[in-house]
């Protein structure tokens, strides 16, 4: 029996690597990719915040042109084609309730998401994107599998555990 290390990924972060591991996020607006290699049984997941690093300050993972790249980026140096790489990609609800519609975070991470994975070469093969309720993923980096909960803005009815 496989043994499977635990780890929580933080906002503006990503993780990858040969360990099996049960990545555990929460995603608002935020969107997350999920990238596996089904060939090395490995997995990587990036959680971003914003669409687009506009070139002043740190390039940081915080934005999702910068965390798509550095996530396959980080799946190559662990020995990953980039032929071989699937994607699933989650989040991007608009959680915030308001009448100014010029922000809409969560549906331009999405379509960051969406450019950035095309622009690689790296298909798509499950989604769970928008809606106004968040989510609560899983990221199990050895099979690949993406577990997820809505999170209801009401907490009395989520039965997160």
């Amino acid at each position: 029996m496989i043994e499977i290390q635990k780890y929580f990924l933080y906002p503006s972060t990503l993780f990858a690597s040969h360990t099996p591991t049960s990545v555990n996020t929460i995603l608002g607006s935020c969107v997350a990719i999920c990238l596996y290699d089904p060939v090395l049984k490995i997995g990587g997941i990036n959680h971003f915040m914003l669409p687009l690093w506009n070139g002043q300050g740190l390039a940081s993972p915080k934005y999702g042109n910068i965390a798509a790249e550095k996530l396959v980026d980080k799946m190559l140096l662990l020995g990953s084609q980039k032929s071989n790489l699937i994607a699933k990609v989650f989040g991007g609800a608009e959680v915030i309730e308001s009448n100014i519609k010029v922000f809409n975070i969560g549906t331009r991470n999405i379509a960051i998401a969406y450019e950035m994975l095309e622009s690689l070469k790296i298909p798509i093969v499950a989604k769970s994107v928008g809606g106004k309720l968040g989510r609560k993923i899983e990221f199990n980096s050895f099979t690949g599998e993406v577990k997820q909960r809505f999170i209801d803005k009401d907490a009395s009815k989520n039965n997160l555990v």
